[in-house]
């Protein structure tokens, strides 16, 4: 994982094939408040699956589609819905949060 203040590449344990063509890596930047539109912060913030993948691909750089999002490995899809939620948390919160 490489991150930035406001952009995260993500490295997938289980790689998703579009075509033939395998998407190894997602990246991630900090959503806005449009990117959230449609979408109730409480259901994000408990990483609820439909919630996740209505925004996860707005903030992504190579998007991934809803049909490649729900194909994902459980482990891969929490990554990102844990690092969408850090993204949400005010910076008042994530200050003492370790950085790898």
């Amino acid at each position: 994982m490489k991150k930035t203040s406001n952009i995260l590449t993500i490295n997938l344990e289980e790689p998703i094939s579009r075509g033939e063509t395998p998407i190894s890596q997602v990246t991630l930047r900090k959503p806005q408040v449009g990117d959230l539109r449609g979408v109730q912060l409480s259901p994000l913030m408990q990483m609820d699956i439909d919630a996740m993948i209505k925004v996860l691909p707005r903030i992504m750089t190579s998007s991934l589609n809803e049909q490649e999002m729900r194909q994902m490995s459980p482990g891969d899809f929490f990554n990102l819905a844990n690092e969408l939620g850090l993204f949400l948390l005010p910076k008042s919160v994530t200050a003492d949060f370790p950085t790898p």
